[in-house]
């Protein structure tokens, strides 16, 4: 079965002789390029859009469902491929003219295209979701089992490793902190985006093009955030930005004070020259990864008039993942064009929203490109950088420094110069207008009322306060965004999620995840016995986890096992100073669970062992605790065949 398409492709890691080849095809397809520039040979006075949807997929209870390989093998649409995990899935709309009803048209497909996945995914026990970033995605998610098993993916990630040396360093703070290591590229799996492709029709422009969608990248992301959760955690706004950054960041640790950039960026300064410039600047700075067999010279193509396809310069491309990248590709006509692909904006809330955020930027850049002379005489580099920084960790609430030093907070530079542009550039571009006053009317609701997708998530996780656990309320994110999601009302329209939307109860696919209590109260085994006591009665708490000095699970210590000890003590009249060690009544015979553990086998365990609490356990580490307390209510479905 064919699950990634053409472009994509890879034959075999790169060493020896098959790197120098596919490093000497590169730089003839530069050169070729160059020649294509010189020549002026792309396709021009044509501006077409495009975009590119990525979902997840979720089972029953809620959280990644690795289904990706089997809806695709039962579409069987060449609109459809894979991503990085099994989870994941992409579409890829139909390019259409910006002019005209082009943005109603995307947004008919996407939707229709979106439908077709629920339609198949519902049929294998799964449902599609639009997120940024999956609220009851987990670590154990991440496994290469949940890989796409396609060389590609395979041969990137040794790849990366290879040239990173160590595991992947991850540090995000926001309202909350994560801190978290993992050994594979597998946690680029957790983003979801909506890419929006823009063909150029002044390619003798496109550095200037190119500026343009750089400077817009802060405002268009501000007005589109909605990846505020990760692993549990309240970050940024987007935490796509930071996560995807230092998800394919392979730059060793210890030599981050050279002047080299990851993988995934901004871009190093404002862009001089013309395309081809982007791509010298990649195969200056970014080694080749992989490569691909090369059945054609490009300089011979251009020799007799053909497009080459520059099939070495595209795949060396698809492995730096900036902010905006640059695309070339051949029209149907045969005639190769140049794209801009704005990869900022998240998957979701609704396609409603994903499209209001294209004709946003769309509009501002048919403006900008013909009313702004040029863009770094007007900001700095670093200002703009900035600003995509700001807009990442703050949303609509974030403070810029805009054209000629102007200091504006993101919400202000939207509503009252942004939105008028955009809607300018629109009808410039000749879009219907019917359809300008619909999607800029979305965005501007939007912005208006501070809810973004980012903005109702954390609403919801706020009105549920600290009802249910942390897994409970995940689940309801993903339960209610699926629901509202159906109906495709703007985000602007939802009501916040709230608990009682968390119907995974009703299956028997819930995980201990759901449930597990994350704040979880610890001692070392030579800690006093008093300390155990008081942190049980300070904390309301009948089980205490014991672990050594470098964190691994070594016991447990109950209540029940305290007051059997001190009892003893007492009635033994032994009243002398000190209580013992926790060492002295922990258990150590353990029954634990793991997050992914399903909620039917750890009750069982319970009940066959007679324990009231299973420490929740991953790489030898204890991550949280789930008690008897926390199945209640649960526990009679199970018992008495209500659940299903």
């Amino acid at each position: 079965m064919e699950d990634t398409r053409a472009h994509k492709k890879v034959e075999g890691e790169l060493q020896g002789e098959a790197r120098r080849t596919f490093v000497r095809a590169l730089l003839g397809e530069l050169r070729a390029l160059e020649r294509m520039v010189a020549e002026d040979t792309f396709e021009r006075g044509v501006s077409r859009i495009g975009a590119e949807q990525e979902i997840f997929l979720v089972d029953s209870a809620y959280h990644p469902a690795p289904g990706a390989l089997k809806i695709l093998e039962k579409i069987k649409d060449s609109h459809y491929t894979t991503e990085l995990g099994l989870f994941n899935l992409e579409m890829n709309a139909d390019p259409q003219p910006f002019a005209g009803k082009g943005l109603a048209n995307m947004e008919a497909q996407i939707a229709e295209l979106v439908a077709k996945v629920r339609t198949t995914a519902e049929e294998l026990g799964y449902q599609p979701v639009l997120a940024g970033i999956l609220p009851t995605i987990g670590k154990t998610d991440l496994g290469l089992n949940s890989m796409v098993p396609n060389p590609r993916y395979q041969m990137l990630n040794r790849a990366m490793n290879h040239a990173r040396g160590e595991a992947f360093d991850f540090s995000i703070r926001g309202l909350d902190e994560l801190v978290v290591k993992h050994d594979s590229v597998m946690v680029e799996a957790c983003n979801a985006s909506f890419q929006v492709h823009l063909q150029i029709a002044e390619p003798e422009r496109f550095a200037h093009y190119y500026n343009v969608a750089q400077l817009l990248l802060a405002p268009v992301l501000a007005a589109g955030t909605n990846s505020p959760v990760l692993f549990g955690r309240r970050l940024w706004a987007e935490t796509r930005i930071a996560l995807f950054e230092q998800a394919c960041d392979i730059r060793t640790p210890g030599l981050h004070l050279r002047d080299a950039s990851g993988r995934v960026s901004f871009g190093r300064s404002w862009l001089k020259g013309s395309v081809a410039d982007v791509f010298k600047e990649n195969l200056t700075h970014f080694r080749a990864l992989v490569g691909t067999e090369i059945d054609e010279d490009a300089m011979d193509m251009l020799d007799e008039g053909k497009a080459p396809d520059l099939k070495a310069l595209r795949l060396h491309n698809g492995t730096i993942y900036r902010w905006n990248r640059a695309c070339y590709g051949i029209s149907e006509s045969g005639k190769p064009h140049l794209r801009i692909e704005l990869r900022i904006l998240p998957s979701g809330p609704s396609v409603a929203d994903e499209v209001a955020n294209a004709a946003f930027w769309l509009g501002l850049m048919s403006e900008l490109t013909h009313t702004l002379d040029e863009v770094p005489s007007h900001i700095r580099f670093e200002d703009a950088k900035a600003n995509l920084y700001a807009a990442a960790r703050d949303g609509l609430g974030a403070r810029f420094t805009w054209l000629d030093g102007e200091e504006i907070l993101a919400q202000t530079l939207i509503l009252d110069h942004l939105i008028p542009l955009a809607r300018k550039g629109l009808a410039r571009a000749e879009v219907d207008p019917d359809d300008a006053e619909r999607y800029l009317g979305i965005l501007d609701k939007r912005v208006r009322a501070l809810q973004t997708g980012s903005a109702w998530t954390l609403r919801s996780l706020a009105a549920m306060g600290d009802r249910g656990t942390a897994g409970s309320r995940a689940t309801a994110l993903v339960a209610a965004t699926i629901a509202r999601q159906k109906g495709d009302a703007p985000v602007a329209e939802w009501a916040p999620a709230t608990l009682d939307e968390n119907d995974s109860a009703r299956t028997g696919f819930q995980k201990v995840s759901q449930y597990m209590r994350t704040t979880v109260f610890t001692v070392l085994p030579d800690d006093p016995l008093e300390y155990v006591a008081d942190l049980m009665n300070w904390e309301r708490i009948r089980h205490v986890p014991v672990e050594d000095e470098r964190g691994r699970l070594v016991g447990l210590v109950t209540s029940r096992s305290i007051l059997r000890h001190f009892t003893e003590r007492m009635s033994q009249r032994d009243l002398s100073a000190g209580g013992g060690a926790v060492s002295d009544v922990m258990k150590t015979k353990l029954h634990t669970v793991t997050p992914d553990t399903p909620t039917r086998d750890a009750i069982a365990l319970m009940q066959q062992h007679r324990v009231g609490c299973l420490p929740v356990v991953q790489d030898g580490h204890i991550v949280a605790i789930v008690t008897e307390e926390d199945f209640v209510g649960l526990v009679g479905k199970v018992l008495d065949g209500t659940a299903e």
